[in-house]
């Protein structure tokens, strides 16, 4: 039988992405920048609703970058959500900024307003605030961002995992001051690598947005010769890259829609198993589903271990879900802001389940057996 992955690279059977490349290969403009990159931009910015966009080489310069934006600085506090990926936190050092971890709430899986509160009671100095919208879960942004206004404080939100995912009919990344987004290899859409950055001030998009494509491209003034009074970056996506994005978001709604199924499918065929419950959905909400994931309580006879063991058997990936950074050895030492340890739990309980968009019927079905067969053999 095949091997089922956990979610890989998906590109339009319309062949999109190749007409995109073609057209930079015939031009000869393949290095970084060119009609693609503005287009991508353009593209982008009109499908999530955004003023402008910066296209990067990855969702983690976009993060560095608008922490920048932001005016982070040497020793700043910096609110991260604590259950993610390190990368959310990895740009922090980069500025030698200092982050403080904020737990999650079972409701959203994402930041807890009640432990933003209270670390905004302990550091009222922090400089900028990085909720995540983890798998494509949409965060309390109405909490999130009344809290950050009532002190003034910017709001980056990480949209890496949940491009086409909507809160109150806007979608994420939209509602702080900068919102990221990541097209590596295993998101929704892929450009193979690559990110893009929105401003949403009203009033300084653009002079935010250009500021960032400045630093991107190693900060080089408008000079005839190399001239440099700002440190910079590497930054930029290739033409190319930008290309297969083009491709990849003409089909961010099919793919949308295929992940949402895949979650409803497990729904339906796990939901009656003992001990089992999948991640939270909410109305007036739309999650992307970008990897489906299941909590087994307690009590449950079979354990996350159980279950990835046994997918792996038949030649499945599957994968806990993120550990949180508080319990990171490369950050230890720094402070974690605590709401019952949510995300410690959610951790310790949790399965990112196959949610590849290649994936058939006859996929799901052999996956859903292998699981349902731990319950039968306890």
């Amino acid at each position: 039988m095949a091997h089922i992955y956990l979610a890989s690279p998906h590109m339009s059977e319309e062949g999109y992405e190749q007409q995109y490349i073609k057209e930079a290969f015939d031009t000869n403009w393949i290095a970084p920048l060119g009609k693609n990159v503005d287009e991508f931009e353009r593209e982008l910015s009109a499908v999530v609703g955004a003023e402008d966009a910066a296209a990067l080489s990855s969702g983690t310069s976009a993060l560095h970058l608008a922490l920048k934006a932001a005016g982070v600085k040497e020793g700043d506090p910096v609110f991260c959500q604590d259950l993610t990926f390190s990368a959310t936190v990895n740009p922090v050092l980069y500025e030698k900024a200092v982050p403080v971890f904020i737990d999650s709430d079972r409701q959203t899986w994402n930041m807890s307003p009640e432990a933003l509160e209270k670390a905004f009671d302990k550091y009222p100095n922090v400089k900028a605030v990085i909720p995540v919208h983890l798998y494509g879960l949409p965060a309390n942004m109405e909490q999130i961002m009344k809290i950050c206004r009532k002190h003034g404080v910017p709001v980056i939100e990480d949209a890496a995992e949940s491009l086409g995912s909507w809160y109150h009919g806007q979608h994420t990344g939209t509602f702080g001051d900068y919102g990221v987004f990541s097209f590596n290899g295993n998101k929704i859409i892929t450009t193979s690598g690559g990110g893009m950055l929105v401003c949403n001030l009203e009033g300084q998009v653009q002079e935010r947005i250009k500021k960032v494509r400045f630093w991107a491209t190693q900060a080089r003034e408008p000079a005839r010769h190399y001239e440099h009074k700002e440190i910079g970056y590497n930054y930029r996506m290739s033409n190319i890259v930008a290309g297969i994005g083009r491709g990849q978001l003409k089909v961010l709604e099919q793919r949308v829609e295929q992940k949402r199924h895949i979650f409803a499918y497990y729904q339906e065929h796990l939901g009656n198993l003992e001990g089992i419950s999948f991640m939270p959905m909410h109305e007036k909400e739309r999650a992307n589903c970008w990897l489906s994931v299941i909590q087994l309580a307690q009590e449950c006879p079979v354990r996350p271990l159980d279950v990835m063991i046994a997918l792996e058997k038949g030649d499945i990936e599957s994968r806990p879900v993120w550990k949180p950074m508080h319990l990171q050895p490369v950050f230890a030492g720094y402070d974690y802001i605590d709401n019952g340890n949510v995300g410690a739990e959610l951790f310790r309980r949790g399965v990112c389940l196959p949610s590849d968009t290649k994936m058939t019927e006859a996929d799901l079905e052999r996956i859903c057996s292998i699981i349902k067969d731990l319950w039968v053999k306890k």
